[in-house]
């Protein structure tokens, strides 16, 4: 009975915050219309943060119990705004994620750290001792949801990675200015530099992120398109005769949100080599079922049997999802 007590106190609360987090799923999904919750997480985040860092040594070195318990409390309250946020960029994130490409891997980092912030013992084990560890929590926090919460007022996916990058760096600067003893002044130089550094790496690994709020609504490889719908929609391999006499549709929905325009290409690729890139109108955002569009092969390479994908992919390159076949004599 006691070792069942003990195990209740110490995992206890981290099961009930997991199933809290799996009914949050459920519930949000894709429902973005709540980013205003987020804005208020991140000022929040960002204010304990600050406030935490400049006063936790003060605060641990004091022999008052209630100083200790303050930095205690802030800690968890922390570790509970990670949580929450990680937990509604999972929805928004896992749908614009193309399995097996590279910006799955965003999506692994992003589960990985709203486990460890569901289970209290695994987070104070790995994040009380590092403190960088801590830091990465914050970076992708912050970077994460201003990632899917600017394209929410219009801002291109694109400029939002780079202004998301450069906005969490930035953030990171009142531990700079407490590690280093540097003035404000100076240490939010130095971080504005080192955030332009950063801004630029993450738009040339831009193809690792997936281009959340973006995502496929809908996709299928059709003979032909009759008002915006596909017709005779193709299932299983291709002849390449019939390949060549009729040509073949991409078609695809892409869903955005309200307010949002969005140029858009179609990779097509044969053995994940590029056949052609066709440049499609822009999306615009609102639809539920996504904005319909779609592009046209025609012309053929000469060796035209093997696999197939069609990559939809913003102008700037982030992957929005991925078309499949293949082509047989």
């Amino acid at each position: 009975m006691r070792a069942a007590l003990a195990w209740l106190r110490r995992w206890g609360v981290s099961i009930a915050s997991f199933i809290g987090g799996l009914l949050t799923l459920f519930v949000f999904r894709r429902e973005l219309d709540h980013v205003r919750w987020i804005i208020g997480y991140l000022l929040l985040l960002w204010l304990l943060f600050a406030v935490l860092t400049q006063v936790r040594q003060a605060l641990e070195a004091s022999e008052k119990r209630t100083h200790r318990l303050v930095v205690t409390a802030a800690d968890y309250t922390i570790q509970t705004l990670y949580h929450g946020i990680l937990l509604f960029l999972l929805p928004p994130y896992w749908a614009s994620t193309t399995l097996g490409s590279r910006n799955a891997a965003f999506l692994g980092l992003l589960v990985a750290l709203a486990l460890l912030a569901t289970f209290d013992p695994w987070y104070r084990a790995v994040v009380h001792p590092r403190p960088w560890v801590g830091y990465v929590f914050f970076l992708v926090s912050i970077f994460g949801a201003l990632n899917v919460a600017l394209p929410l007022v219009g801002v291109r996916p694109g400029l939002a990675l780079v202004v998301s990058a450069w906005t969490a760096v930035v953030a990171l600067t009142p531990a700079v200015c407490r590690a280093r003893r540097w003035p404000w002044r100076r240490a939010l130089g130095v971080m504005a530099m080192g955030a332009t550094l950063g801004a630029g790496l993450a738009w040339g690994g831009r193809a690792w992120i997936p281009p959340a709020p973006l995502s496929l609504a809908r996709a299928t490889v059709a003979w032909r398109v009759e008002g915006l719908e596909p017709v005779e929609p193709v299932s299983g391999p291709i002849r390449a005769g019939e390949l060549r006499d009729r040509g073949l549709v991409a078609y695809t929905a892409v869903f955005a949100p309200a307010g949002l325009r969005q140029p858009i290409r179609h990779v097509w690729r044969r053995e994940g080599e590029v056949v052609t890139v066709v440049d499609l109108a822009v999306v615009r955002g609102g639809r539920r079922e996504g904005f319909r569009t779609y592009s046209r092969m025609t012309a053929f390479p000469p060796e035209v049997t093997g696999r197939w994908s069609v990559d939809v992919t913003t102008a700037a390159g982030q992957l929005i999802g991925r078309l499949r076949f293949r082509v047989v004599q």
